[in-house]
């Protein structure tokens, strides 16, 4: 069986697709109802989720909404990686939400763009349109990425600007795994009937909401080809490759862009890591509490970005979904 298994973008518990349908103010019913049903980290739905990934022994990467205790008109398009002890390896956010996404996301920060180490080699992820900005995925590689772990939705096929984000992810996938020579496991979603009846409440949304998807998943080798078929846009499936480390070393020995074919001293990539929080606290003393007036540490109430393992151990796990659910996924081991 698989030893990483990869889910679609926000696949818990679903993509936004009533931004592309209408306005802002004809859509806060839809966002409300999100928000209600989004992931708090750590939370109920975190622990079904890394005991699943516990159970099949497995590191398990899971798009979720996920939901804050600081307010309730931000959420964030979140990659959550648990290991297989169902610990909380990583919690990467979306940095940077893309068109009408914004609509819905806040932004992320620059504490969650690392890789972790494993013994199947040192895993990166990165979410959707991230994967088109060149000095993401650079600072992933520049820490040794191996495996890169992405998702993404899958979009209406007849999106009025003729935008195909099927194809771009093939090649974005492919791209990735030719520049930094390391394997890139894709997952995107699928767009079924009760997602199409639940956001086009006209004919008009509901004729751009069907008809065929721009979709892929697939799973690329160092250098970029394919070592799986496609999975058709619309059919959920789970995709299988067995990747070897060493079919790294021939790639990297003609272009290692992290080592021997790269000048940091003629160019080099800035990566700030510092978490973002909405209040910086200044000076002031430390109040002596007793335990009546203690604050309340309330679930998912921690600095944005945040995915140290000793800060969330215990805290994670793997969604039933995960267990019995696999739209669009890929499967690499």
């Amino acid at each position: 069986g698989a030893q990483v298994v990869v889910f679609p973008e926000v696949y818990l518990p679903g993509y936004p697709y009533w931004n592309r349908l209408d306005n802002v103010f004809r859509t806060t019913g839809y966002y409300t109802e999100l928000l209600q049903n989004a992931v708090r980290v750590p939370g109920p739905e975190t622990e079904r989720l890394a005991e699943a990934a516990r159970r099949a022994g497995v590191y398990l990467l899971m798009g979720i909404n996920e939901r804050v205790s600081e307010t309730v008109g931000t959420l964030y398009n979140t990659n959550l990686l648990f290991g297989p002890s169902g610990e909380l390896l990583l919690r990467h956010r979306k940095l940077m939400p893309t068109y009408a996404e914004k609509l819905t996301w806040g932004f992320g920060d620059g504490s969650s763009l690392r890789v972790v180490e494993t013994p199947l080699g040192a895993l990166g992820t990165l979410i959707c349109g991230e994967n088109a900005n060149p000095l993401y995925r650079y600072a992933l590689l520049a820490q040794g990425e191996q495996v890169h772990l992405t998702n993404y939705p899958s979009l209406p096929g007849g999106d009025p600007g003729g935008y195909d984000i099927g194809e771009e992810i093939r090649l974005r996938s492919a791209n990735h795994s030719f520049e930094g020579k390391v394997f890139t496991v894709t997952a995107s979603a699928v767009i079924d009937e009760s997602v199409i009846a639940r956001v086009a409440d006209t004919e008009e949304k509901r004729a751009a909401m069907s008809g065929p998807q721009s979709a892929f998943s697939g799973i690329f080798a160092p250098g970029g080809r394919m070592m799986t078929e496609a999975l058709p846009p619309g059919e959920e499936g789970i995709l299988y490759a067995d990747c070897d480390l060493e079919a790294q070393v021939g790639p990297k020995l003609r272009h290692d862009v992290v080592g021997q074919y790269q000048r940091p001293d003629v160019v080099a990539l800035l990566l700030d890591r510092e978490p973002r929080s909405p209040l910086v606290e200044v000076g002031g003393e430390v109040e002596s509490r007793t335990p009546d007036h203690a604050p309340e540490v309330q679930p998912g109430h921690e600095h944005q970005g945040h995915a140290h393992p000793e800060h969330d151990n215990g805290h994670s796990g793997a969604a039933r979904a995960a267990a019995d659910a696999a739209r669009g996924t890929g499967e690499a081991r």
